[in-house]
């Protein structure tokens, strides 16, 4: 199976530098501001190989006007905001209104809270908050770090296991569905 996953968040929270750590296992210190880089890999998950199309995209207000189309296009996305910037988070709820205007109610999210690997010191998001936030969206919550690779490819793998539960579900309803 493939997956078109599109990944959202503010600049500089670290959306590249997820997409890298999971196709090329590295990870990039160098922040260059994305406008959209297209990121194709084979995962595994749950014994069962699948490809991922994931579409990193801008995070600067001014390309935002793309972010309908990205939208569209989506089967599932992963909304990242960085521990160490409130406003990334309060990104976030902006983000999941924008794709629960224009996708089914059950479309996957997952929200990363990246950068986990900074000291505790410098989060300014507390990992509660995130908890918190996504129970409220209803939406998976996991931790991540691109620098040390925690939990990176568990963020895609658990995204590709909401995708299979909500696909499951849509190729039931259809009355040609070969599934």
């Amino acid at each position: 199976m493939e997956y078109k996953i599109i990944i959202f968040g503010g600049g500089g929270v670290g959306k590249s530098s997820l997409c890298i750590r999971l196709t090329m296992n590295k990870f990039v210190s160098v922040y260059d501001p994305t406008i959209e880089d297209v990121y194709r890999t084979q995962l595994t998950v749950d014994n069962t190989a699948c490809y991922l199309d994931i579409t990193d995209t801008a995070g600067q207000e001014d390309i935002t006007g793309m972010r309908d189309k990205y939208i569209t296009d989506g089967e599932a996305f992963v909304l990242v905001y960085a521990v160490d910037s409130r406003p990334s988070f309060d990104e976030i709820k902006i983000l999941h209104n924008q794709i629960k205007t224009q996708k089914e109610k059950n479309v996957p999210i997952i929200i990363c809270a990246n950068k986990d690997d900074l000291e505790p010191s410098a989060h300014h998001v507390k990992s509660q908050e995130g908890k918190d936030l996504a129970k409220d969206l209803n939406c998976l919550f996991i931790e991540t770090s691109a620098k040390t690779g925690k939990n990176v490819t568990d963020s895609f793998s658990q995204l590709v296991r909401e995708i299979r539960s909500t696909s499951t579900v849509k190729r039931k309803r259809g009355p040609c569905s070969l599934f």
